[in-house]
C-alpha cells in the first residue's frame, strides 16, 4: 500500500457513544454533521445507529435501523461513500439497499455471522474488527497471556476471522481489517498494537486504525488525580498519532483513519506528507551526489 491513509469520519447517530452521544441522534442533525465532515475532507462517512463504548447496552432492532436508514439515504443520495457500522445482518441488508457500500462491524460476523453472507451477496467491502464479546461485558476479555501476546494472538483471531470471511464468498479485494482498539484491550494493549501493526499487514489486508478520542489516549494524558483526560480534550493526542501512522513510524502504514474531527486529522496529514516529500526530496539528492 503506498500512499496517504483515507479519512473515514464518524458519524454516531446515538444518544449514548462516548465521544459526541446525543449530539447527533436527530437523523437531520447527523446528516448536517456528516456533510460538515466532507467539507472538511472525509473520504468516507461511517454512520452508526449502536453505540459500542464499554458498558454500552443493545439497542432494539427498530430503533437501530431508525437511526441510520435515514442518514445512509440522503448521504448517499449526495454521492458520498458511506459505511454502515453495525454487527446486526438486517440493518446491514438495509443499509446497503439505502446506498452504503462499506458494512463495518466490529465483531468481524462473530455477533451474527449472517452478516457475511448479506455482505457477501451485495459485494460490497468489509471491515472486520477484532472483538471478542458485546461492550457490557468485553472487558471481561482482556487476557492475551495464553496466545503469545496481544499482537500475536489479535493476528491469529483476525486470521480466524478472515477464514470465515472468505468461505462466506467474500473475495479478498473486499476485506479490511481492523486491530479492533480499546476493545477487550487494556491501554497497554493498544500500544503494543500500533507498534504491532506490521504483524497484522502481514496478513494481506488493508488496515483501518480508529484510535480517535479512546480511553487510552485519556489514560496516557491523565492528570495529577489519576484520573484520564476528559474524552473532549483528547484530540491532540490523537492527531499527533494520526501523524505518526501516516508516515509508517515503528509500524505499517495504514489504509484508513476512523476520526471524529476530520479537519484536525486532515491537517496531521498534511504534515506527514510534507514531512515524507522532504525525505524523498533528500534521499533522491544524496543518490544524485553520490
Amino acid at each position: 500500500m503506498s500512499g496517504q491513509p483515507l479519512v473515514m469520519g464518524v458519524v454516531n447517530v446515538t444518544p449514548d457513544s462516548f465521544s459526541d452521544g446525543g449530539r447527533y441522534d436527530d437523523p437531520e442533525r447527523a446528516i448536517a454533521h456528516a456533510r460538515q465532515l466532507l467539507a472538511q475532507g472525509a473520504d468516507i462517512l461511517d454512520v452508526g445507529g449502536e453505540s459500542t463504548r464499554p458498558g454500552a447496552t443493545r439497542p432494539l432492532l427498530a430503533e437501530e435501523l431508525g437511526r441510520v436508514v435515514p442518514v445512509i439515504e440522503a448521504l448517499a443520495a449526495d454521492g458520498a461513500l458511506v459505511s454502515v457500522d453495525t454487527m446486526r445482518s438486517e440493518v446491514a441488508a438495509r443499509a446497503i439497499e439505502a446506498g452504503a457500500q462499506i458494512v463495518n462491524d466490529v465483531s468481524g460476523g462473530l455477533a451474527d455471522p449472517a452478516i457475511l453472507d448479506v455482505v457477501a451477496g451485495a459485494g460490497v467491502t468489509y471491515v472486520a474488527m477484532h472483538w471478542r464479546a458485546h461492550s457490557d461485558r468485553m472487558q471481561q476479555f482482556t487476557s492475551y497471556a495464553d496466545g503469545g501476546g496481544v499482537v500475536a494472538t489479535v493476528r491469529a483471531e483476525l486470521a480466524e476471522r478472515v477464514d470465515a470471511i472468505r468461505a462466506a464468498g467474500i473475495a479478498d479485494d473486499r476485506i479490511v481489517l481492523d486491530p479492533g482498539l480499546g476493545f477487550a484491550k487494556l491501554p497497554h494493549h493498544n500500544w503494543e498494537l500500533l507498534r504491532g501493526l506490521d504483524a497484522l499487514a502481514d496478513l494481506g489486508f488493508p488496515l483501518l486504525v480508529g484510535a480517535s478520542r479512546k480511553t487510552f489516549l485519556g489514560r496516557l494524558l491523565e492528570g495529577p488525580d489519576g484520573e484520564p483526560r476528559p474524552v473532549a480534550e483528547r484530540e491532540a493526542a490523537g492527531v499527533a498519532l494520526s501523524a505518526l501512522l501516516a508516515v509508517g513510524v515503528g509500524a505499517a502504514p495504514v489504509w484508513c483513519l476512523r476520526v471524529h474531527d476530520v479537519r484536525a486529522h486532515r491537517d496531521a496529514l498534511a504534515v506527514a506528507a510534507q514531512w515524507s516529500r522532504q525525505n524523498a526530496d533528500r534521499a533522491a539528492t544524496g543518490k544524485e551526489r553520490a
